[in-house]
């Protein structure tokens, strides 16, 4: 009885203790050494990778699992290419959001109120000094998070979560996707940046507005007051934008669509394109929702779902350190922060609903289990071997991989995000081109 009880418990309750959680800790420990003392960091760091490389090569031949990990391979490298084709495309539209309206407007802009960030200046003044610097101290940064769930995927092949790590690698990034795509909202209505010093000390860019922001931004009109009074009362695009620079043009082939959105200037259009991206950065207008943020959420719902513990507890803290210092360091006004968190929470809930759990076909055992526990408990009372075995060969059969209808449902959800978002590419092209 108790070794057959043992045997189907999940394997999260038995292996709660297996030191994932000081792993994590230690590495953000030795990380936050480049602050308190760089020759230690300097000496650490590369043992303790090294420990972490020789640790998983040991144990990878003696992992049990490796018929599950390749049957969530193709969802794995699905949601990569979305993952990555979603930070593509929003790279390519953080950079144009930056520089449609010309470096004169970032840098005249004044930055919109934000009662959070002057709730965290105000506490400067109430709180002691030693819990303010705990407030202000980079004690982990976006990498960390990154870092954060590859360990907590690679901690299968020591089970210290379930498998498969790649069905939970693809859960992640598709979410990630998913997410980044719902951010492209920014580009709809432009904010003033927190720092309004960001344009001129990280891009090269015209000062100019681009010629679609001439016509229809109506500040940029010779005569603003007789623009805003015909657009109020005909409805219609007007503005005297009067002379301005043509925009440099470089030659860039089958990508010289992209001219117009990413506007490269004289001094840096000899790069190629995806050279210009680089230098976005997270852009320099306001960006509703944060996406740093939006990843450390992710992490700590990864963290909670497939750990727990008190380390998951620790990792939200972070989260919520890591928020109040985007706040504070003007990187994004509070409001920023908290949509990340809701999001975050939001879509890593609704898609776990449809999207395949870690192993169905453990879920698929137990519940069979939970059926023929009478009889299983009957036949080991009879010493019947025999029918004992019958039994588990029954409940074994029963995990075996069926057709999942919920997969149809994450495809064609996938399916409408990407057509939808190609769609929007295109309409700005379309709007943003000649004629």
């Amino acid at each position: 009885k108790k070794k057959v009880s043992a045997a189907w418990q999940p394997a999260i309750l038995n292996n709660r203790q297996n030191g994932l959680g000081l792993v994590a800790i230690t590495y953000l420990g030795v990380d936050y050494l480049r602050h308190l003392s760089p020759l230690w960091h300097g000496r650490l760091q590369p043992v303790l990778w090294t420990a972490f490389s020789i640790a998983i090569v040991l144990r990878v031949p003696f992992y049990k699992h490796w018929s599950t990990e390749l049957r969530s391979a193709l969802p794995f490298m699905f949601s990569l290419v979305f993952m990555l084709f979603a930070l593509l495309l929003e790279a390519i539209l953080v950079r144009f959001t930056t520089v449609v309206l010309g470096s004169d407007w970032h840098n005249a802009a004044q930055p919109l109120p934000d009662l959070g960030q002057w709730l965290l200046l105000a506490l400067n003044e109430k709180l002691p000094q030693n819990v303010v610097n705990l407030l202000r101290a980079r004690i982990i940064g976006l990498h960390h998070y990154l870092m954060l769930f590859v360990m907590l995927g690679f901690s299968v092949f020591f089970n210290c979560v379930e498998s498969p790590g790649l069905g939970l690698g693809a859960k992640y990034m598709f979410t990630m996707g998913v997410g980044r795509l719902l951010r492209f909202g920014f580009v709809s209505t432009v904010l003033p940046s927190p720092r309004p010093w960001c344009v001129s000390s990280r891009y090269q860019i015209a000062t100019y507005p681009h010629r679609w922001a001439q016509k229809y931004f109506v500040p940029y009109a010779t005569d603003s007051n007789g623009a805003i009074r015909k657009v109020i009362h005909y409805d219609i695009a007007y503005a005297d934008s009067g002379e301005y620079s043509v925009d440099y043009r470089p030659n860039w082939g089958s990508m010289n669509f992209l001219i117009d959105f990413l506007r490269p200037t004289a001094s840096d259009g000899s790069s190629q394109w995806y050279h210009l991206l680089t230098t976005a950065k997270g852009g320099c207008n306001d960006l509703v929702y944060s996406g740093h943020m939006f990843v450390a959420v992710l992490t700590a719902m990864a963290w909670t779902e497939a750990y727990g513990g008190l380390t998951s507890i620790l990792i939200w803290l972070l989260v919520f350190h890591s928020a109040q210092r985007e706040i504070r360091e003007r990187y994004h006004y509070t409001i920023d922060c908290l949509i990340a968190i809701y999001v975050g929470i939001f879509l890593w809930k609704i898609i776990g609903l449809f999207w395949p759990t870690k192993d169905a076909s453990r879920k698929r055992r137990l519940n069979k289990l939970e059926k023929v526990l009478g009889r299983l408990m009957q036949a080991a009372k009879d010493s019947d071997m025999d029918r004992v075995k019958e039994i588990l060969k029954e409940v074994e059969l029963s995990g075996r991989d069926r057709q999942n209808p919920t997969s149809w449902a994450m495809t064609l959800f996938s399916c409408a995000t990407i057509f939808c978002t190609i769609t929007m590419v295109l309409l700005f092209f379309v709007l943003t081109s000649d004629g």
